[in-house]
């Protein structure tokens, strides 16, 4: 098993252009296997770095998200340039970047953790550089992809206890980036009535559910998906144009016809006996 584990990771190339790269460190990009493999490191490394600091309670209060981490520490014990410098020695290849509280708050993944004297406060964290840009409401997609950006800031805005000035500021919030998307308000406001009201009920899955893809070319393909609204199958739309296709390097292939991977056929000119093999060649 772990010789089969090896052989995995070790498979990390991969092609651009029409060349091969092999990168010097890390795991394969967009393996399977790769954040399993990452999660039982960072493990590994919190039981045998970071236990002891937190055994001697310099840090009252430690979670991570994937690669993001939170830490409350003693300031009559530590401090966050003593941290800094012992988890950035633990591991050669780990360089860890931290953000400090600043007017008494700290940005966590979506969140704005603010301290107050007897309580905790948090808001909606966007960082500086966001565009604050969705699928615009006149583009050539699905209904469901243009309203998904609205609905997590929607179900986000609802789910987290927000208080209520807050609250009002995150809804000017999405009616600003739906309008500068070309958003009928009245779209953004049923979907808020709509998430509000199924927090209200409790639903539950059916997991009897079927999904069917389809490809969406234009409004058009829902009288065929509409066909589906009163049986257990699902749909779910793709677009023709994405951006992994937008971006995909366009080059020839130039490799000669016997030297393609694949299954082949040959055929003898005397005896009009065939033989097929299959092949593969990088």
């Amino acid at each position: 098993m772990i010789t089969f584990l090896e052989v995995t990771l070790q498979q990390n190339y991969f092609s651009f252009c029409n060349n091969i790269y092999q990168p010097e460190k890390g795991v394969s990009m967009g393996s399977p296997i790769s954040n399993m493999v990452e999660e039982i490191f960072l493990q590994d490394l919190e039981k045998t770095h970071l236990k002891q600091i937190l055994d001697k309670q310099n840090i009252t209060f430690y979670t991570r998200y994937v690669d993001d981490i939170l830490l409350i520490y003693n300031t009559k014990h530590i401090t966050p340039e003593i941290i800094h410098s012992y988890i950035n020695k633990i591991h050669p290849n780990l360089q860890f970047t931290p953000t400090l509280e600043h007017n008494n708050s700290v940005s966590f993944l979506d969140l704005l953790i603010i301290r107050h004297p007897t309580q905790i406060e948090i808001d909606i964290f966007r960082k500086p550089t966001t565009t604050d840009t969705t699928i615009n409401y006149t583009s050539n997609h699905p209904t469901e992809h243009k309203m998904a950006a609205y609905h997590h800031m929607i179900n986000r805005m609802t789910a987290l206890p927000l208080s209520a000035e807050k609250r009002i500021a995150e809804w000017q919030n999405i009616r600003t980036i739906a309008n500068n998307n070309k958003f009928p308000i009245h779209y953004i406001t049923k979907l808020r009535t709509q998430i509000q009201r199924k927090t209200q009920i409790n639903t539950t899955d059916n997991n009897n559910n079927k999904w069917a893809t389809y490809t969406y070319h234009s409004p058009k393909v829902r009288m065929i998906t509409n066909l589906f609204k009163q049986t257990d199958i699902k749909i779910a739309f793709k677009s023709t144009s994405t951006l992994q296709q937008l971006n995909k390097p366009k080059f020839q292939d130039t490799t000669q016809e016997q030297d393609k991977s694949g299954i082949y056929k040959m055929t003898c000119k005397t005896c009009n006996k065939a033989y097929i093999g299959q092949t593969s060649r990088i």
